[in-house]
Parts: C-alpha cells; structure tokens; sequence
C-alpha cells in the first residue's frame, strides 16, 4: 500500500462489512500509482468490480491513473429529487392510481426501450450536449440546468471514443430507468433536520417528492467493457503491477487514459439526459393520474447528482493545491457552501446530498461541508449500501409476497421483472439511518430533511 486505507463506519455496520472482500479491496486500491493521501471507503461500502462500491480514490493528475473500475460500469449512474405543490392527504386515495400510471408512462425493465429512438447524429448530440440537449428539445426547462451537478453536462466529451456498439444500445434507451436497483419513486417529506437549509431548497414537511435513481443504462455498461477490455492489455504493456487486475488503469496523462475520460464524459452526459427526460415522463404521468396540468402540479426539480464518475478537481491536500482524478464509485460529492463549482443558488447552504435507502424506507437530502474537503476529497456516502448478494437476497424471499409485504409498510411497489422484488428485498441493504448518520457524525454532510417512501416502480 502506498498510502493508508480509511473506512468511515459504526461498529455495527463493520461488522457487516468483514462478511465480503471490500476491504481488501480498499487496500488494492491504495497501491495503485500516483495516489493522494489515502484510500476511502463510505460506510455504505460493499464489493465492486475493482474498486469497492462505496469507494473514493484521488490520484495526482501528473503521474497517477484513471481506473473504470474505479466509475463502476453505471457510468454516471446518480439520483435526483424533484418536489411537487401536492401534499401528503391530497394523494392518499389517488396513490394506486399514481403508481400504475408511473410504471405504465415511465419505461423500466432489463433492456427497456424508450418513446424516442435517435439517429446516430442525434445520439452524438446528446453525448456532448447531456441534460442542455433534453432541455432545448423540450423536456424541462433551462432552471433545471441550475439544480444538476455540473449543469447536467461534463465537458471534454468526444463522441468518437464510443464504439458502434455502445451508441447501438444507447439509441432508444435515453428516457427508461432500467432494472435492478433503479427506481422511481414517490416520496414525502416526514421530518427537517434544518429548516433555513431546506427553506432553500424549497422543502416543506408534507411535501409530495419524486426521487430517480437511474444512470447511462446499456451505452454507459457497454463504454466500461469496451475500456476494460483495452487497459487490461495496455496495462501488461507499460508494467504497471496490479493486486487485481479488475483495477486495469491507464496514466491519466497517457493517451489511453484521456480516451477513456472523453468516452466516460459521453456516458456521463447520456446519464443526465436520460434522468431529465425520465423526470419529464414523470410529471406526465402525474398530471395524468391527478387530472391537473403542470402549474397545479408545480413539479420542481431540487438536485440532481451522480455517484458513478471520475473528476479532475483541486484540492488542498497537506497545503497544497494540487488537481487530481477523484473516483467516485458509489459516493457523492459533497462540496461545501462557497465552492466555486456549486451553481449561486446554492453557495450559502452547500452542495445539496441525496442518499436514497431501500424501497421500504425513503431517502435522506443532506449538503456538502467543509469537513468533507478535508477528510475525503469532498465526497460522502450514496445510498444504504447491499448487505445480501442478489441471489441470497432471492434466497431470503422466497415464498414471500414481498409486494404485499410492502403494502403492509404503506408502500405501493411495481415492478417489470418478476424477480427484481426478491433482489431488493429491505433487508438485503444496510439501515439508511445508521450509514446517514456516519456521515453526518463525522462532519462529511449535514442532515436536512427525510422522505418518507409511499409508490415505488422498479425495473
């Protein structure tokens, strides 16, 4: 190890933790070239590919690498929150409705395909433009650009760097949630940790809220396999000595590496689009459940932040500026009030943090601080974090109704695969109260508000 190994958890969740090879693999991180400080792992960590899910890595920009393990194969998989003017007793009577018109509006499912299917120039388009490209083709409007990380497009994208057959499954997959552990759910706000904070934000307890979880579905899989596939074998050419060769990397500086960052940046972009629009068939859908045009609904969108990416930022590290690669591979910036890179209307509360939890729970809005410049390249956790594989979450369930069993806890669930319910089961992921609250106790994100989980539509 070149640098120290750093696992932020209780001790309950770390007991959790020595059940898989997650911190093994924090150790393999840290002896890869060129990286800073020390090898961090949120308490959501689970295994990954290469790096941990949960993991954050920052490598020296001259002399360290980029690793698409280190982005995970969800490229820009992320979440975003939007809130409505509907209130908790207005949707009550009306959420059977709600959640069939949500699953029969909004495409989801392994393989799922969308209302638009674009030509290869169009496609090109939105792997530059991201959620601007959404936008200006009318799906939303140019205040979303403002609540987007990154206003919702990475720069430095090239389009050339994605090959045939990723943009051959990205063509009509921009606008579905696909499978797994995406979703689209309704949610209300139950509790407000700070009210100044979240009076900027604009939420309110009692507040209908939609929550996506969703990312670059089969283009951003298929931009990880292709780049794998290459820096396996240039990694043996340059002799860089791997733990583990699912840490295949290249030099940042090298040209393979700045090919992989262009071709991540148009999977990122996809993402973006493809949330913006996956919002945009939301707010139909509710209008059309609810039998109420847009103003009525007032649908808004509060944040949108990804928990899959590798950034070139600068930090301070041992006093001293330096820019690095940050890895994000299930973690979320969280950068604090002032930062340049935060859009005006949130420099005074920090960057807003949404950390979904499982489908019986909710999810919790928190916002970057200082601290977590720090301590963690500012970065928190993503979500509550797998605690059973998919096949002994399947194991868990069966001869269960877990449909019922949620509507048994006051939420309604869909889903377009019949096993996808077993794989998500609630206890197959980590309690969002115990992760959240690491974090906050250690100063990496600071609590605002928590929703409340009511309607679920899952892949």
């Amino acid at each position: 190890m070149r640098v120290p190994g750093i696992i932020y958890a209780s001790d309950k969740l770390m007991k959790a933790m020595g059940k898989d090879e997650s911190p093994k693999q924090v150790a393999n991180v840290a002896q890869l070239p060129g990286i800073v400080k020390h090898s961090l792992a949120m308490p959501d960590m689970h295994w990954g590919y290469g790096f941990p899910i949960g993991g954050v890595a920052a490598f020296d920009i001259d002399g360290g690498i980029v690793s698409p393990g280190g982005v995970g194969y969800d490229i820009n998989c992320g979440c975003r929150l939007a809130v409505t003017s509907l209130r908790r007793d207005e949707i009550r009577p009306q959420m059977a409705k709600i959640v069939n018109a949500l699953f029969q509006h909004v495409p989801s499912g392994v393989g799922s395909r969308g209302a638009l299917k674009l030509s290869r120039s169009e496609e090109k388009r939105v792997l530059v433009e991201g959620a601007r490209w959404a936008v200006k083709n009318g799906y939303g409007s140019r205040g979303d650009l403002e609540s987007m990380e990154d206003g919702g497009c990475l720069p430095g994208a090239d389009p050339e760097a994605v090959s045939e057959r990723a943009l051959e499954r990205g063509k009509d997959q921009v606008g579905t949630l696909g499978s797994g552990n995406h979703f689209l759910e309704v949610e209300i706000v139950e509790e407000i940790f700070d009210r100044d904070v979240a009076s900027v934000l604009g939420i309110e307890v009692g507040q209908v809220a939609v929550m996506i979880h969703s990312g670059s579905r089969g283009l951003g899989h298929q931009v990880c396999d292709d780049y794998l596939a290459k820096l396996v074998k240039h990694v043996d050419k340059i002799g860089i000595k791997l733990p583990d060769r699912q840490l295949a990397c290249a030099y940042i500086q090298s040209p393979e590496g700045q090919q992989y960052l262009t071709a991540m940046a148009c999977a990122a972009n996809y993402a973006w689009a493809n949330r913006q629009m996956l919002m945009h068939w939301t707010g139909e859908a509710l209008e059309k459940a609810l039998g109420m045009g847009p103003r009525e609904l007032g649908m808004r969108l509060v944040y949108d932040v990804c928990h899959n990416i590798a950034k070139i930022e600068e930090h301070i590290v041992d006093g001293k500026k330096m820019t690095l690669c940050v890895h994000r591979k299930g973690a979320t910036r969280a950068f604090p009030p002032g930062h340049p890179a935060l859009p005006q209307k949130f420099r005074k509360t920090g960057q807003p943090v949404l950390i979904p939890g499982d489908m019986g729970t909710g999810s919790y809005v928190l916002v970057g601080t200082e601290k977590s410049m720090e301590m963690t390249f500012g970065s928190t956790c993503h979500g509550a974090g797998r605690v059973l594989s998919r096949a002994a979450a399947i194991k868990a369930s069966k001869g269960r109704s877990i449909r019922r069993e949620m509507e048994d806890r006051g939420v309604l669930v869909m889903s377009a695969a019949k096993g996808t319910l077993a794989e998500e089961i609630p206890e197959a992921y980590k309690d969002i109260d115990e992760v959240v609250n690491v974090v906050h106790g250690a100063g990496l994100s600071r609590k605002v508000a928590r929703l409340r989980a009511v309607g679920c539509i899952k892949g």
